[in-house]
C-alpha cells in the first residue's frame, strides 16, 4: 500500500533539511578554521606577574635574593608586603592572537583586547620596544630611588641623559648621542623630561635647539620635531629616549628581570622607605599598588590597570594603591575581595599604607563614580 502523498513529502524534506544543516555546521567550522590563522590586529592584555618589592626574587641560578638591596645605610627587617604588578601581553607583529582566543578575552574580566598599535606602535621593532621598556625600567627606578631618599631627607643630584634614538627614522638619528647631558632647550634650562615636551610643543614643529654636554664639552645640536599621533592626540616629537641619572648618597638596588616600563615606580619607592626605616611600615598586611613616580614624589598613571587588580587580588592582596588619574578605568572594574584606594603623590601612599597598617582607612580616599 502506498503512503499518502503528504507522508512522502515529509520525509523528503526532512532528509534535506538534515543534509542543509551538516553543510551549514561544514561550513561555520571552515569559517572559524580560516578565522584561525587570519591576522587580528588586535593583543590580549591580562594579569602578569607581581612581585614583593620587600620580599625577595630568584636568580638564575634559583636562589632567593632581595629585590631591594642597599649598601651605605642600615636596613631593617619587616613583613606584610608590597607588590607591584604587572600586566602580560598575548600577542606581537609576528604573532597575533586568533579570533577565537579573542573571543574568550572579550568574555573574561580579568583580561582585554586592545589595538596592536597601541602596544607595538607601527615602525618600531620588538627589539626596540623592548629596549624601550628596558630604559623606562632603568629610569623608573632611579626615579623611584630619588623620591625615597629625598623622603627620608637625603639630598640627591639629578642630571637628564640621553639613552638614543626612539627609532631608525627618527629626527634625534646622527644627532644625538648616548649619554648626551641634556642642558638646555632653546636657550631655556631643562631640568626634566616635561619641561622639555613643554618647549618642543611650544614649537609647533620649528626647528629646536638642543644644548648638551658631551665629553665634558657643551654643544647646541639641531633637531626639527616631527608630528604623531598619541593616544588620539596630535603631538610634536624630538624622537629621543632620555633617562634622568642622580648621584645618590648611598648604593640602592633593584633587582627585577623581565619586566619593563616605568609603572612599578611607586611600590618600589614604598619598598626603599620600608627597608630603609625601622619597624614593620604594612603593619604585615598584603598591600599592592601600581603607579609612576618622579623625583618629586609625584604619582602618574599607567596602562592596564583593571588587568593589575585583578593580579594583586589572586596574588592574595587585600588592598590596592592606584593613581586617582586612573579612578575612571577602576570604577566598577574592582574584583572582590580588593580595596582600591587612589594616590597622588608618595606621601599619599605612606599615609594609606600606614592607615592600612592601623586599620583605620575610612578617612583615605578612594577611586568612585
Amino acid at each position: 500500500m502506498d503512503s499518502p502523498p503528504s507522508a512522502r513529502a515529509r520525509r523528503a524534506v526532512a532528509p534535506r533539511r538534515t543534509v542543509a544543516g551538516i553543510w551549514a555546521l561544514v561550513v561555520a567550522l571552515i569559517a572559524l578554521v580560516v578565522l584561525t590563522f587570519l591576522p587580528t590586529g588586535y593583543v590580549i592584555e591580562q594579569p602578569g606577574p607581581v612581585y614583593d618589592t620587600i620580599g625577595g626574587v630568584e636568580d638564575a641560578d634559583g636562589e632567593v635574593t632581595p629585590l631591594i638591596s642597599v649598601k651605605g645605610a642600615e636596613t631593617y627587617e619587616t613583613s606584610g608586603s608590597l607588590d607591584l604588578t604587572t600586566v602580560q601581553v598575548v600577542g606581537n607583529r609576528e604573532r597575533t592572537p586568533s579570533w577565537f582566543e579573542l573571543a574568550l578575552a572579550w568574555l573574561d574580566g580579568s583580561r582585554a583586547v586592545v589595538p596592536i598599535d597601541s602596544v607595538f606602535p607601527a615602525g618600531q621593532t620588538s627589539e626596540q620596544r623592548e629596549e624601550q621598556n628596558t630604559a623606562m625600567m632603568v629610569d623608573s627606578q632611579a626615579e623611584a630611588t630619588a623620591a625615597a631618599l629625598t623622603e627620608l631627607g637625603y639630598d640627591v643630584g639629578a642630571r637628564l641623559e640621553v639613552v638614543g634614538p626612539t627609532g631608525d627614522d627618527s629626527p634625534a638619528v646622527g644627532v644625538v648621542e648616548e649619554g648626551d647631558v641634556v642642558l638646555a632647550a632653546d636657550g631655556q634650562e631643562v631640568a626634566n623630561v616635561d619641561e622639555l615636551k613643554a618647549i618642543v610643543a611650544a614649537g609647533e614643529g620649528d626647528p629646536l635647539t638642543l644644548t648638551v654636554e658631551r665629553d665634558g664639552e657643551r654643544r647646541d645640536l639641531e633637531i626639527t620635531p616631527e608630528e604623531a599621533t598619541i593616544e588620539g592626540e596630535r603631538s610634536w616629537l624630538i624622537g629621543v629616549y632620555l633617562t634622568t641619572a642622580f648621584d645618590f648618597p648611598i648604593d640602592v638596588s633593584i633587582r627585577l628581570d623581565d619586566v619593563g616600563g616605568p609603572s612599578a615606580g611607586t611600590m618600589f619607592a614604598l619598598g626603599i622607605i620600608d627597608t630603609l626605616t625601622p619597624g614593620e611600615m604594612t603593619g604585615g598586611e598584603e598591600i599592592a599598588g601600581t603607579g609612576t613616580i618622579d623625583a618629586a614624589g609625584t604619582v602618574g598613571p599607567i596602562g592596564g590597570i583593571r588587568q593589575k587588580l585583578h593580579g594583586a587580588r589572586d596574588a592574595g592582596a587585600e588592598f590596592f594603591l592606584a593613581p586617582a588619574s586612573n579612578c575612571d578605568e577602576v570604577v566598577g572594574h574592582v574584583p572582590d575581595g580588593l580595596e582600591v584606594f587612589a594616590i597622588e603623590t608618595l606621601d599619599d601612599a605612606l599615609a594609606s599604607v600606614d592607615a592600612i597598617a592601623a586599620g583605620e582607612t575610612g578617612d583615605l580616599a578612594t577611586c568612585s563614580s
